[in-house]
């Protein structure tokens, strides 16, 4: 198997874990210390992504046209665009928050497979409503 394809299959599986509000399975896939979603540290990346989906109801992180540039063996940048849409829960229902944008990745080799390192989300457009975005209630 490909260093390409192991990344992007780790790319898609976060993507997938996002969706699944699987948080153990998004803490493996985070160094730890990991930077992204405006905050450091693995833990602290997870729990601001919970600040904005535990409250919100489903989500999709559709991702292409990827490209990867590898600086080492261990380290690759990814850059992925995403379509991302947002489910309002509760009081939001029917309510939805779309972005389309662009992810800059940093991933990095260890022991267990890759890992995302730092994250960047260059938003190019939204739709909607950001208060779909929420705490659980």
């Amino acid at each position: 198997m490909s260093a390409r394809y192991e990344v992007l299959e780790a790319v898609a599986d976060f993507a997938r874990s996002t969706d699944a509000r699987d948080w153990v399975t998004l803490r493996g896939l985070l160094a730890d210390d990991a930077r992204g979603y405006g905050t450091d540290g693995a833990e602290q990346v997870i729990a601001q992504m919970r600040t904005h989906l535990d409250g919100c109801g489903p989500t999709q992180h559709l991702l292409g046209n990827h490209r990867v540039s590898f600086a080492s063996e261990e380290k690759a940048r990814v850059w992925s665009y995403g379509r991302v849409m947002h489910i309002g829960a509760g009081d939001k229902t029917g309510q939805t928050l779309e972005l389309f944008g662009e992810y800059d990745d940093t991933w990095v080799r260890q022991a267990k497979g890759w890992v995302l390192h730092r994250r960047a989300f260059e938003i190019s457009i939204s739709l909607g409503d950001w208060g779909v975005l929420r705490k659980a209630q």
